[in-house]
């Protein structure tokens, strides 16, 4: 009977170790994504950071893109990120997407955007940005 729980223990520790390097290994094939307009599309990546992987999990996502201080592209998220181990604020680059948390905004940097807090960096673009960083409707979705 000891012999039983012990094995019994060692099987949930092996079954509990097996589960997060699934999770981990999903988390890796999920941070290159799609942007779509209807100028074109592009490819970013994502960083490997707390906030990166809740907006993939939010993926796909429709939102409508409005320009913000002539340098970003900005629409309000369906949800909040987790920001938890990210920096208080951070640049925004051209080619750089991001998380401005204080609005609960998605951020398509076509300029450069001085430091400032709140500023949460998801990602980078690694296409032309000018085929993504236009008012209105861009899809964003999980590359296949």
């Amino acid at each position: 009977e000891i012999r039983k729980v012990k094995m019994r223990k060692i099987l949930a520790v092996f079954m509990l170790f097996a589960e997060l390097n699934l999770a981990a290994g999903e988390k890796m094939q999920n941070l290159k994504i799609v942007l779509k307009t209807s100028s074109g599309e592009t490819t970013a990546i994502l960083d490997d950071t707390a906030a990166a992987r809740s907006f993939a999990a939010q993926l796909p996502l429709t939102l409508n893109l409005e320009d913000y201080g002539r340098r970003e592209k900005v629409a309000k998220l369906p949800k909040r990120l987790d920001t938890s181990g990210s920096p208080i604020g951070s640049d925004g680059k051209k080619g750089e997407i991001s998380y401005f948390a204080p609005w609960n905004n998605f951020v398509i940097y076509y300029g450069y955007q001085p430091y400032y807090e709140g500023i949460v960096r998801l990602g980078v673009i690694d296409g032309d940005v000018g085929l993504v960083a236009k008012d209105g409707e861009i899809k964003i979705e999980p590359a296949k």
